[in-house]
């Protein structure tokens, strides 16, 4: 970003929302200067104008611009230190069985907001919704039919690990992420390729939608074990098994 428009988005964030004269003045630019990069910046929703107010008893109101949401995404932040130290003491005070039944919690959690409109779907709408949910999430997300497979399996893709720095130290991150695909698609999916393990991607072989032999709200809990998953009728022996 241009070292101009940067910092006027410093200043804004600063002085939560400024004129263009209160702008000019703190740039030493012309007035006609800064409103070039001020469309710019509207233009690409990181600053918009907030409000209007007016200096005294007389004259016009003036524009008062401010970050959008979107703007946020320009300033640094620590998630990453803070999901790895809460992870590190997550697994300080709780027994490895629990700190796993908490992840698979999570993800069954982050599930619960997209089952509803998976229930019942053919396996390649399916996957569409659960690619569309994984993108929203910053996955990179995609699927394909299994072309090596006579089963008539399907691919689906990971690209990106929005946990990257954290799931490096922590592969219960990685657990979580098996957990949030086997409940999306219905089934244990089986991982074929990790990033975490230096793949290009996080593959995953998706047979079909299955009923689970446990209640959900059970698998909650972390009570019931996650291979504990079948097929109806059809035989998924030697592949249904999770790869750490």
């Amino acid at each position: 970003m241009h070292a101009v428009r940067k910092h006027i988005l410093e200043l804004l964030k600063e002085r939560d929302g400024a004129t263009v004269a209160e702008l000019a003045e703190c740039l030493s630019m012309a007035p006609v200067s800064v409103r070039h990069h001020l469309d710019i910046l509207q233009g690409d929703n990181l600053i918009s104008v907030d409000r209007l107010e007016r200096k005294g008893n007389v004259g016009r109101p003036q524009q008062i611009y401010a970050l959008t949401t979107v703007a946020n995404e320009h300033f640094p932040d620590n998630f990453a230190a803070l999901a790895a130290g809460l992870v590190r003491q997550l697994k300080m005070v709780l027994p490895p069985e629990q700190v796993e039944a908490a992840f698979k919690a999570l993800a069954h959690d982050f599930a619960a907001k997209v089952q509803p409109k998976l229930a019942d779907l053919p396996v390649e709408a399916r996957l569409e919704q659960v690619t569309n949910f994984l993108n929203e999430r910053g996955y990179l997300a995609r699927w394909e039919t299994d072309e090596s497979a006579a089963d008539g399996s399907f691919l689906l893709h990971k690209s990106n690990c929005p946990y990257a720095g954290v799931s490096d130290e922590h592969n219960e991150l990685c657990l979580m992420d098996q957990a949030l695909i086997n409940e999306l698609m219905g089934e244990s999916c089986h991982r074929l390729e990790s990033m975490a393990k230096d793949g290009r991607c996080c593959t995953y072989r998706v047979a079909g939608p299955v009923e689970l032999e446990f209640p959900i709200d059970e698998f909650k809990g972390g009570n019931a074990p996650l291979t504990n998953i079948h097929r109806s009728n059809i035989n998924l022996s030697g592949r249904d098994g999770v790869v750490a």
